[in-house]
């Protein structure tokens, strides 16, 4: 078994990192402060293939693998999580886009999205469903000219900022069956946004309600057929989750490099603290937890490539381990900086904050538990 990155691999990743050192990283705690990612990054990231990393390169797209993928979020997430998760949202809308549009919706909106002239949004959750998300009530009512789209979606990553959403919208019965994906443009006849969300963490990335009052899109931008919306919509998730956990995982190995360096110089009692034997263990043990995270990761990645039966059930596993090891590692990292950590200039208390969400949202930590064991249960 052969644990190695090939040559192209390891290059996809080294340009990822470089891209994000020096477009993100400098930018980022100013970015956070302003609550907004200025929208000249994203044409950069897009000269590299980031705007279509999986988009099939018929169409145009990169064509990566869903393991390659991952590598360019983990390392884009070592320069800013917020930054990287939110491109991944974007690159899930133009897989959608590229995997079930229609000829004429592809030909319309795929080459703006893999050049980042248009940017894309993901437009699920409601107010009153989040984990049980077939249960969404936004509907959309088919005219002879267009759909009408009525109701609201909630935590929307680029709401009010994005230049399109893929919506997944009522057109039939309840359940997921009633569900189809349409794209709406911003500026469409009853689209309006909420008020900007005031978060814990991605505080660069613009996040409001998403509201349509009689909202107006044409026949032409139903994605897909009706009804299947619900199916596209969870196709998309479980590398989602991979691409959030490799945020997790990016993030992570930023925080222990820093943290070494920092321990390397800061002294106490008469010594650095590299020399005592307790902190040196500890520092073990979130190599020994990141290792093994970014291990299970990548054999997620690759059932996901390869069509595995259990690909979904592993996408889970591997979201709720890497997020949640993610998260323990940093906050050692705030820890072991000791008060500097709590520091906005040293970086860490940032992170600390920006994964936290990780265990919410592309299905909670608690629905990935749910995935495994009704797979576990069903064997």
């Amino acid at each position: 078994m052969d644990f190695a990155l090939s040559e192209e691999s390891t290059a996809i990743f080294d340009i990822a990192r470089d891209v994000g050192q020096s477009e993100i990283a400098p930018h980022a705690r100013n970015w956070e402060a302003a609550g907004d990612i200025p929208k000249e990054l994203w044409p950069k990231l897009a000269e590299l293939g980031f705007g279509g990393l999986y988009v099939s390169e018929d169409a145009g797209g990169s064509g990566l693998s869903r393991l390659d993928a991952t590598l360019v979020f983990e390392a884009l997430s070592m320069a800013c999580p917020s930054v990287a998760a939110f491109l991944s949202i974007h690159n899930m809308c133009a897989k959608m886009i590229d995997g079930f549009g229609s000829d004429d919706l592809k030909a319309r909106y795929l080459p703006r999205a893999l050049t980042c002239e248009t940017v894309f949004s993901y437009c699920l959750t409601e107010p009153g469903s989040g984990s049980d998300a077939a249960a969404l009530k936004t509907k959309a009512v088919k005219t002879n000219v267009d759909y009408r789209l009525t109701g609201t979606k909630a935590f929307i990553s680029g709401g009010g900022y994005s230049d399109a959403y893929v919506v997944m919208a009522r057109t039939g019965e309840d359940g997921p069956r009633g569900i189809s994906a349409l794209v709406v443009e911003d500026g469409a006849e009853g689209l309006s946004f909420g008020g900007l969300e005031d978060k814990m963490g991605w505080r660069s990335q613009p996040t409001r309600a998403v509201q349509f009052d009689d909202c107006t899109t044409p026949l032409g931008n139903l994605l897909g057929e009706e009804g299947r919306g619900f199916r596209y919509a969870m196709a998309g998730l479980d590398g989602g989750r991979l691409n959030i956990a490799a945020c997790s995982l990016g993030a992570a190995q930023q925080a222990l490099d820093q943290t070494v360096a920092y321990m390397r110089e800061r002294t106490a009692f008469g010594a650095r603290l590299t020399e005592f034997q307790a902190l040196q263990f500890r520092l073990a043990d979130m190599e020994i937890e990141l290792q093994a995270a970014r291990i299970f990761l990548r054999q997620a990645a690759w059932k996901l490539d390869t069509g595995a039966p259990d690909a979904t059930k592993y996408c889970a596993m591997a979201k709720k381990m890497v997020t949640e090891a993610g998260s323990r590692i940093v906050d050692q990292c705030l820890q072991l900086h000791g008060g500097y950590g709590y520091l906005a200039d040293y970086g860490i208390e940032k992170l600390v904050r920006d994964l936290r969400v990780h265990q919410i949202l592309e299905g909670t930590n608690e629905i990935m538990r749910m995935i495994v064991a009704r797979d576990m249960l069903a064997a």
